[in-house]
């Protein structure tokens, strides 16, 4: 068995994938590289055979599932002690695997993860140093979870930062892809309950913003709406480490952010009619 695997879960990725592939293929330490193909119909499955390294394992579906049960049988088929997703838009960056690994040798610590950067559709970058508030070095699952309900999943960072351990994947269940949104923060809070969390503040991985990925072509109201259940849920679970006013919080946050979204629209529908008028 491998110590590492980093799973690709991958959909029509063909615009980005090479480069998603290339930036875990040339770390270098050992590992398990698993790419998943959710039965794409473009050339994602020629982008990935493309690539000649014994690190490399490719899987097929023979029918597109859902997200959720994608990443799940992604890490389930993988044989590693410890886990990394890697979007297959999004890339790690030269060292990072290295650096996480050696976080990741204390057994007691359950999850790590560390900055990240934004990249565009074409690798430009577009914002630096994002990520983890107030979550660096060792802290404690209470201040893991308090944080990601209080600054939410954009705030914590991609799941190609974070780094976690197969077991707690196991023993919590996996993903719950029903929040499709929050779905790896929820993970991560989960498996965060089996140790600590150590946030590094090197830049670890880019996020790539574009028009094509799933977060840009889900609806604000519904990233909203999910992370607001999320929320609760996840208080529920874990009533130790949430109080209602970290809730509270957080719904708050939710609230600010569709005020927000609601004046820019009004603004651009205003604009809109003006410029009808002439």
């Amino acid at each position: 068995m491998v110590s590492l695997s980093v799973c690709v879960p991958a959909y029509n990725a063909g615009r980005t994938l090479e480069t998603t592939l290339r930036s875990v293929l040339d770390q270098n330490v050992d590992f398990e590289l698993l790419v998943l193909d959710n039965a794409s119909s473009d050339e994602t499955a020629d982008i990935a055979a493309a690539f000649d390294d014994p690190r490399l394992r490719i899987v097929r579906n023979d029918e597109t599932l859902a997200i959720g049960d994608n990443w799940n049988k992604a890490i389930r088929l993988s044989t590693g002690r410890l886990v990394k997703v890697v979007c297959a838009d999004d890339v790690i960056l030269p060292g990072s695997l290295a650096a996480q690994l050696e976080i990741m040798a204390d057994p007691g610590v359950a999850l790590s993860s560390a900055k990240f950067q934004v990249i565009d559709s074409t690798g430009a970058l577009l914002e630096s140093g994002l990520g983890l508030p107030g979550l660096h070095g060792h802290r404690t699952a209470r201040e893991l979870v308090r944080t990601i309900v209080r600054y939410g999943p954009a705030e914590f960072g991609p799941t190609a930062a974070a780094m976690f351990r197969r077991e707690h994947f196991d023993r919590v269940g996996g993903i719950r892809g029903d929040l499709v949104f929050p779905m790896d923060v929820d993970l991560f809070a989960r498996v965060g309950q089996f140790g600590t969390f150590f946030g590094s503040s090197e830049i670890a991985a880019a996020w790539r913003d574009s028009p094509f990925n799933l977060c840009s072509r889900t609806s604000t109201i519904s990233k909203l709406t999910e992370t607001f259940r999320f929320h609760h849920r996840i208080a529920r679970d874990l009533p130790r480490h949430l109080a209602p006013a970290d809730v509270l919080a957080g719904d708050w946050r939710l609230a600010r952010d569709a005020m927000n979204r609601l004046r820019i629209r009004t603004a651009m529908s205003a604009a809109r009619v003006l410029r009808e008028r002439g």
